[in-house]
């Protein structure tokens, strides 16, 4: 599924305004949270998620902890 926004302008900040079928596909509404990631193609938006949050954390944390490792393992 692809959509294109435009970029608006919401007081001093940008904003999205993110189509009814993207709100329904995410199974969100006005006035929920949406929790973004940089990945590698892009970004992903994902519904907001406690556990999620909870999981991005420790990964941010071992990510940083191994990096070294990590970026070895990735060549």
């Amino acid at each position: 599924m692809a959509t294109a926004v435009k970029i608006t302008t919401v007081g001093n900040s940008a904003g999205i305004v993110l189509p009814k079928e993207i709100l329904s596909h995410l199974n969100v509404q006005k006035g929920d949270s949406l929790y973004i990631t940089k990945t590698n193609g892009g970004v992903q938006i994902v519904p907001y998620n406690e556990e999620f949050v909870a999981q991005m954390e420790v990964a941010e944390r071992v990510i940083g902890k191994y990096k070294d490792a990590l970026r070895r393992l990735a060549e």
